[in-house]
């Protein structure tokens, strides 16, 4: 920065010094890879580092040591660099950014590289925006960029000289930028010749919604004076008035109204300027519209008032406002969502006290018959439920499934919610349409505080949903082993059976959740109980070649030659799947090699049908049979 050599050369001699390394910081340029030695010395122009690292070391010299050369503005780097890199479009912007007219003329007159206009307006550079005027003559773009200058001469120049006043410069005229940038006496030049006040951009703004944008009243006023339209519409829809009102610009807001800007849309489907007031919070502006006649309770496309969303936005002063203007507090929406239930799944915590000291029906229920809070159980907001139940929500309320906000606080783990529930006597016991209750859930979640939370209070650990399965059935489907002790520890029944017949046992067999099936197992799960179809644990194990599940399973007493339904043994099912090491476990602990089921079939027919090669070389080498390797036959 300084090109203090003296110090470059000290600090480069030193042990482990890296050539290569790149450096960042908030001093220079921002680059994700960082910037070298050389490019930093071309940037501020330090001559002497950087031909002291050239001569010393022989960086490389980067397209970035060319570019920032320009910036840096010493003509000996510029000149070093361009022996080995070759110019570009950036090169001409820094060129122009630095204000140095004799790199430009350089780059135009040795590289053919142009001058880019939008450079010369934003690094309001007007010697290179007159050279580039003197070689195209083109006027047109030349005045739209003229606002950088704030020179109404040159407008006036340019306009004499043959510009079109609503020419178009990236897409906008030279009214839309002296209106971005305030420049009044710019404004009325161009107005004084034509320019169109109601001219778009690409996006369709006007220059007044851009005067709006900036709050400045006079040039509302102005503009709209000279016809401008204050009902137009951008884009999006959006007229200047709904800018005001988002931005809480309430002098041009003012301005607006005055002159006839419209508080109702012409569409059914859209927001008033109150909606988004009460969006933003804009108080004064919103203040404004209702005391211009804009309805407190308008209703946008969906039904929302301009109090559903002070709730959703936590607008707590346009809230107070709009319900003095006489803003209904339990007004719904096409969902049937009052105000109340925006405040609750926003956490919108000090408007929905505005609300309920209003008399907000805390027990509303939206479409889904959801109150508010379901919704602060669902999003585990807890100082919502709090104010909602110390007003007299109902902690056992139930929507259209059934649920109550206990479960709906289960079934998204909001755990300080669901304390908070608790407390104030939710029913741990309450079953949904499908019969699940919060312990189901909490388990379904593997939620272990939750259930030890759940059962303190007295819930059930059998209770039955509607596939009677009870707690311990799906703490085994998720191989929960902590839970499922939990459960055994308050005597859950450890063989009660779903709609299948499955006992936990089962389910843990047949989803390999070893772990869990040792629990079950140590505390007395019956391990030849069957199933709908007749199959024992034994046969799920064998079917999923679970080896160590089946071995505890024969080593507390399970039945090698339990046949199903279908007469398979747990030998069929590990001939089915390949499990070579599950059938050589059975056969050691005396299982039938040559058992046949419901169709004849053995298992080295199974295998054999099934393309288990290596089952069925165990199952020979055990006694079965060669040639009984014939029939079609599979495992159903």
């Amino acid at each position: 920065m300084d090109d203090d050599k003296v110090s470059f050369i000290g600090f480069v001699e030193r042990d482990g010094f890296d050539k290569d390394q790149k450096l960042k910081s908030d001093l220079y340029p921002s680059d994700e890879n960082g910037l070298s030695f050389l490019e930093l010395c071309c940037y501020y122009g330090s001559v002497d580092c950087f031909k002291f690292l050239i001569t010393k070391l022989n960086p490389e010299i980067t397209p970035k040591c060319l570019v920032f050369s320009f910036l840096g503005g010493n003509q000996d780097i510029i000149s070093e660099c361009l022996k080995v890199q070759i110019p570009d479009e950036i090169c001409m912007e820094f060129a122009i950014t630095s204000h140095n007219i004799d790199f430009i003329s350089f780059l135009m007159n040795e590289h053919n590289i142009e001058i880019n206009l939008n450079d010369c307006a934003d690094r309001c550079n007007l010697h290179a925006f007159l050279i580039y005027l003197d070689q195209t003559n083109d006027v047109d773009s030349c005045l739209a960029c003229s606002y950088a200058f704030n020179i109404s001469s040159l407008c006036e120049y340019l306009i004499k000289h043959g510009a079109n006043v609503n020419a178009k410069y990236a897409n906008k005229t030279a009214l839309h930028y002296a209106v971005i940038f305030s420049n009044k006496e710019v404004i009325e030049l161009l107005i004084s010749h034509g320019a169109n006040a109601n001219a778009k951009d690409d996006k369709k703004y006007t220059p007044l919604h851009y005067a709006v944008g900036n709050n400045h009243k006079e040039i509302v006023e102005y503009l709209i004076y000279h016809n401008a339209d204050a009902n137009i519409k951008d884009k999006r829809g959006f007229t200047p008035l709904d800018y005001a009102a988002m931005n809480n610009n309430y002098e041009a807001a003012d301005a607006l109204i005055s002159h006839g800007a419209s508080f109702v849309s012409k569409y059914s489907n859209k927001n008033i300027p109150l909606h988004y007031a009460a969006i933003n919070n804009s108080k004064e502006t919103a203040e404004l519209f209702l005391s211009h006649g804009a309805l407190a309770n308008a209703k946008n496309y969906d039904e929302k008032t301009p109090l559903h969303f002070a709730a959703k936005w936590n607008s707590k002063e346009t809230a107070e406002l709009l319900i003095s203007y006489g803003a209904p507090v339990n007004s719904t929406d096409y969902n049937e969502n009052t105000p109340l239930h925006f405040a609750a799944i926003n956490n919108s915590k000090e408007t929905m006290e505005l609300l309920i000291s209003h008399n907000a029906d805390v027990n509303a229920k939206d479409r889904n018959k959801d109150t508010a809070l379901h919704f602060a159980a669902e999003k585990n907001f807890k100082e919502i439920a709090d104010i909602l139940i110390s007003h007299g929500a109902d902690v056992n309320a139930t929507n259209d499934k059934k649920q109550t906000p206990l479960h709906i606080a289960l079934s998204n783990n909001s755990n300080e919610t669901a304390e908070v529930l608790i407390s104030h006597g939710a029913d741990v016991k309450a079953m949904d349409d499908n019969e699940i209750t919060p312990l189901h859930l909490a388990v379904d979640n593997n939620n272990k505080k939750a259930v030890e939370d759940i059962i303190s209070h007295g819930a059930d650990v059998n209770a039955l949903d509607r596939d009677k399965e009870t707690p311990l059935h799906k703490a085994a489907r998720k191989n929960n082993i902590e839970i499922s002790e939990i459960f055994l520890l308050h005597n859950a029944d450890i063989n009660a059976k779903n709609v299948n017949n499955f006992t936990a046992l089962h389910i843990a067999a047949s989803y390999s959740s070893k772990e869990t099936s040792d629990v079950l197992i140590a505390h007395g799960a019956d391990v030849n109980v069957k199933d709908k179809n007749g199959n024992t644990p034994l046969h799920y194990a064998a079917n999923k070649n679970s080896k160590e599940i089946a071995q505890n399973l024969i080593s507390h007493g399970s039945d090698v030659n339990a046949k199903n339904d279908k007469e398979n043994t747990p030998l069929h099912l590990a001939s089915a799947s390949n499990g070579k090491e599950i059938a050589e476990l059975l056969l050691l602990h005396g299982a039938d090699v040559n058992a046949k089921d419901e169709k004849e079939n053995t298992p080295l027919r199974v295998a054999s049908r099934n393309k288990s090669k290596e089952t069925a070389e165990v199952l020979i080498s055990h006694g079965a049979d060669p040639n009984d390797m014939k029939s079609n036959c599979k495992i159903i």
